[in-house]
């Protein structure tokens, strides 16, 4: 049988077909987002843009939008793309062109890293759009910011972002030891607050 296993630097084994929440670790998470490039690497800098950064920057957006929303749900928000930190970082035309074994991954994942920490294995549908939306944002910025897209161009891919909900974000790319370290720091702030 082909190994379908990945050892992780806390010293788990995630089992990638049967994962565990046992075997879900935050250290894990966060220095494997923190080496994984958004964008496939395309975008402006000295460090690549991580899906750490942006999964910082979702929180923040879904915070804003949500305003006095559950520690739990900002959790969630942190932790959308998670299972990328094995499954790495995929544009959404590779995502279609492999089809339903990528999204049947990243499910199990999904619902293993939630149980780890405290979360429902499937989110409410309410709460999963939502954090679908500050998602949108976070990728619509980083177009025009990061990415070379022109204003237009982005607003016609990702739609047009309110105003107040993106005043004063502006992406600063930090190298991955910097953004594991807030990555880890944010978490352990929402999970006190549950």
């Amino acid at each position: 049988m082909t190994r379908a296993w990945q050892r992780m630097l806390s010293g788990r084994r995630l089992d990638l077909l049967d994962p565990t929440p046992m075997d879900i670790e935050i250290e894990d998470i966060a220095h494997g987002l923190a080496f994984v490039a958004r964008w496939n690497g395309q975008t402006i800098g000295d460090w690549p843009y991580s899906v750490a950064e942006h999964s910082l920057l979702v929180e923040q957006i879904f915070t804003r939008q949500n305003p006095g929303i559950g520690a739990r749900w900002r959790l969630a928000a942190l932790l959308h793309d998670a299972p990328e930190y094995v499954l790495g970082d995929m544009i959404s035309p590779v995502k279609a062109a492999i089809g339903q074994g990528y999204g049947e991954l990243d499910r199990r994942l999904t619902a293993a890293i939630h149980l780890r920490f405290g979360l429902p294995a499937a989110l409410p549908a309410a709460i999963k759009k939502a954090i679908k939306s500050a998602d949108v944002i976070s990728a619509r910025l980083e177009a025009e910011q990061i990415a070379g897209f022109s204003k237009p161009e982005a607003d016609k891919l990702f739609g047009k972002p309110d105003a107040a909900t993106i005043r004063g974000l502006k992406i600063r790319l930090e190298p991955p030891a910097t953004v594991r370290a807030e990555y880890v720091a944010r978490f352990t702030t929402l999970l006190a607050e549950l």
